[in-house]
């Protein structure tokens, strides 16, 4: 216990350090205030936590910044001040993670906006506001994803199912099964591997809304309890996503006039959440996944089922990889490589995690018998 808040005041007084230093040389005002902000309520942290070790050791007081941020401080006066922000990116999250672990072993609420400083300098990253030289060439040359996350997760859960029952069709067609023997593992293994999706899917899904709902539910418990507080941090989020001070202070002053708005805005800035959707339909996801997996196995499953004169192996593994071929251009979306390079990518691995499930059927086969 004692050893786990001098770890954290010694934290809390490097992190308001780096934000005061930030602050300092920051060319834009609106980000350098934010900055001065942010130090003073990590100052504020650390206060409350000698407070707390004091309980211990009255003869506690302010210990100096570490050598470990005085170097950051050294390094970013010649390198650029950006890589004490993303340091503190990190770090906020170390913090937050800390606090959530501290609070789960007393049996303590966890307050949902103990991520509000990494959303704060999240958003100043993503903005061009105070950004000089390279790190704005850097956020200038990003680009969005295609298609979004649904079809992402649509090239994935289909090449799931069929490197999957690929795989194992190989693995029974290496023993030395009959077709009907084949056509019934691969049927089963179709069907295991969907639902098995499906419901994993689902209890993610579940799960996610659930604590969406929980961390909507303390934010508004928090709202009612601290108004005051999260005005001000509403205020620095607006601010860090461009505005001018007086500006991003009358916004979130209007936006808590009204107690349902201010909720739903600070679900929305504060968790990233949408109070209606709460990550979206847990049996939508689980029937999408149980679908795609199906169809993804059925593609090495086809000629067993439809074919007979021509040996299924050889067309099994012929429209698996045509298939693969596809998938592996398709993901190409995401990656920027070359259709060709990533197709034949897929087509290797898929191909060789298909041959040593085959050998390993073949020596089992002949072992048996």
């Amino acid at each position: 216990m004692k050893d786990r808040l001098h770890k954290q005041l010694q934290i809390e007084i490097d992190t308001s350090y780096l934000y005061k230093k930030l602050s300092e040389n920051t060319l834009d005002k609106t980000v350098a205030d934010i900055y001065k902000t942010m130090s003073s309520i990590e100052g504020t942290h650390a206060r409350k936590i000698i407070s707390k070790i004091q309980n211990y050791d009255k003869t506690v007081s302010f210990p100096s910044p570490s050598l470990h941020a005085k170097i950051q401080v050294r390094l970013a006066s010649i390198f650029g001040w950006q890589m004490i922000s993303s340091s503190l990116m990190g770090t906020e999250k170390m913090i937050a993670k800390n606090v959530i672990s501290f609070k789960n072993e007393r049996g303590e609420k966890v307050d949902p906006g103990i991520l509000n400083h990494f959303s704060i300098l999240d958003n100043i990253s993503k903005s061009s506001v105070g950004m000089k030289g390279g790190i704005l060439a850097k956020l200038e040359g990003r680009h969005q994803s295609v298609g979004g996350n649904a079809l992402r997760a649509a090239v994935l859960g289909a090449n799931d199912g069929l490197v999957t029952n690929l795989s194992l069709i190989m693995g029974v067609a290496g023993a030395a099964s009959s077709n009907k023997g084949i056509i019934i593992a691969g049927i089963a293994g179709l069907l295991a591997g969907a639902f098995s999706m499906a419901l994993g899917e689902w209890l993610s899904v579940q799960s996610s809304r659930e604590l969406n709902q929980r961390q909507i539910d303390i934010e508004t418990e928090e709202m009612e309890n601290s108004p005051e507080e999260e005005m001000l941090e509403l205020a620095l989020i607006y601010q860090a996503k461009g505005m001018e001070k007086a500006e991003a202070e009358k916004m979130a002053q209007k936006v808590f006039e009204n107690k349902e708005s201010a909720v739903d805005t600070l679900i929305r800035e504060e968790l990233g959440l949408d109070s209606q959707e709460l990550g979206g339909s847990a049996w939508e996801a689980a029937l999408t996944s149980f679908i795609l997996f199906a169809i993804g196995a059925l593609f090495p499953l086809i000629p067993f089922l439809f074919i007979s004169h021509f040996h299924p192996v050889l067309l099994s593994l012929g429209i698996s990889t045509l298939a693969m071929f596809f998938l592996g251009a398709v993901i190409t979306i995401y990656t920027g490589k070359n259709i060709f390079y990533s197709a034949f990518r897929q087509i290797l691995f898929g191909l060789l995690a298909a041959g040593l499930v085959y050998g390993i059927g073949r020596f089992i086969g002949v072992m048996i018998h």
